[in-house]
């Protein structure tokens, strides 16, 4: 088949991109380059199944004759990151919503099937844990610029379902929980490699807030598994997926377990919301999937630890800075 992906020079992109190509699949990754990286698909450059058009997702004249020609496409093209998200709104509003439009219009032309990346994020401050996928969403004030990323996927979702109920073209809508693991980078204010990063420079590990808000996460080598499994199941079209993993840590123990697994010299030091984004800054204290959904459907369920998981990514971002800790 041939697999056309939105953002796949981006972290998870490109690791989707190889999976797909070690499954023999032909992939033509598009990305503008403003979060992905070419560094990210480098080694299958040369692979003579995989192509790379550098563009942005809203240029529907590009897009075009890409979907034309492929099976399928995954869109995960967005803007994400909370720090990105915080000082760039505009830009996250309309490379989220628009690049889906056009997307989604393409897609309906050609009807080919679409997975759309969406987020946890959608939930917004809801307490009613584990999130189940037909769960209300809570969102909080338009003041706090950080759920204008919420809105943006919300609205995605919606368009995303309105094209299937309306025009018949085959979707289904991923909703990701904090997927880490090799090629993240912190640039955007990602935790993991932020943490991973300061802790084999021995710097001090900056924690915003209390350090008592948990999230769950999940390598990105089991996340492009199951998109490949969504996308391959007839069963998933028209329906939206929780996909992630739903152990509980705060973020106060993951920097103490990345301190054991680095083996570094540095202490924690713990900044209020305002200290680290510049602004007052509306968090969640708990974001737990449920995973029922997922399971039934493609019998998912992790198979990397967050050990193993941070391991991969230690050893990444060691030969990163060229550390020999």
């Amino acid at each position: 088949m041939k697999i056309l992906i939105t953002g796949g020079a981006g972290f998870i992109g490109s690791h989707l991109a190889e999976y797909l190509l070690r499954q023999g699949h032909s992939v033509v990754a598009m990305d503008n380059l403003s979060t992905g990286s070419l560094d990210n698909i480098r080694p299958f450059l040369s692979n003579p199944n995989f192509r790379f058009v550098q563009d942005d997702v809203r240029n529907a004249q590009t897009l075009h004759p890409l979907m034309a020609e492929c099976d399928s496409v995954y869109h995960l093209a967005a803007a994400v990151g909370v720090r990105l998200i915080v000082e760039q709104p505009v830009h996250t509003i309309e490379t989220n919503i628009h690049g889906t439009e056009v997307v989604l219009s393409v897609a309906a032309k050609f009807q080919k099937k679409v997975l759309v990346a969406s987020t946890s994020e959608v939930y917004g401050k809801s307490e009613a844990i584990p999130f189940h996928e037909d769960d209300d969403t809570v969102l909080g004030s338009t003041r706090f610029s950080r759920w204008s990323y919420a809105c943006s996927k919300a609205i995605d979702e919606f368009l995303a379902l309105a094209y299937h109920q309306q025009f018949g073209l085959e979707v289904v809508i991923v909703r990701l929980f904090n997927t880490i693991g090799p090629r993240q980078t912190g640039q955007y204010g990602m935790v993991v490699p932020r943490f991973v990063e300061k802790a084999l420079r021995n710097e001090p590990i900056e924690i915003y807030g209390t350090g008592q808000q948990t999230r769950c996460f999940c390598c990105v080598l089991d996340v492009v598994r199951a998109l490949a499994a969504l996308m391959a199941c007839p069963a998933a079209i028209g329906r939206v997926y929780n996909l992630g993993s739903d152990r509980e840590i705060t973020m106060d123990q993951l920097a103490d377990m990345v301190i054991r697994l680095t083996q570094s010299g540095s202490k924690k030091i713990f900044l209020s919301y305002e200290q680290a984004y510049g602004r007052p800054f509306d968090d969640m204290q708990r974001r737990v999937p449920s995973l029922e959904r997922i399971r039934q459907t493609i019998g998912f369920e992790p198979k990397y630890s967050l050990e193993e998981t941070l391991g991969l990514v230690i050893k990444e971002i060691q030969g990163r800075l060229g550390n020999s800790h």
